[in-house]
């Protein structure tokens, strides 16, 4: 499992309040280590988090480009796939 920006962010807010709060100064001093290795992960994390969006906004638009058109779909569902389909600029009607 891979942390979010969101609770290395939250994780990191409490260890630096840990800190600031510690009567002994070796217990300080590891909240602050705990505090800096949270901030680098949630800059790797926000990174990660922003690689997958993008990615998924190129994969939606793969995804669109393949779809079919809604006159595509019309034309698969015809009960005379075998004849031609009328044209609407040669029917006097339309």
């Amino acid at each position: 499992m891979q942390p979010s920006a969101d609770l290395c962010r939250i994780q990191e807010a409490f260890e630096r309040r840990r800190a600031a709060n510690a009567p002994l100064d070796n217990v300080r001093l590891i909240a602050e280590k705990a505090a800096a290795a949270w901030h680098a992960e949630a800059l790797f994390a926000a990174g990660r988090e922003q690689r997958q969006a993008q990615q998924r906004l190129v994969l939606a638009d793969e995804l669109d480009k393949k779809r079919p058109s809604p006159e595509q779909l019309d034309r698969a569902f015809s009960e005379n796939p075998d004849r031609g389909y009328a044209d609407a600029a040669g029917d006097p009607s339309a």
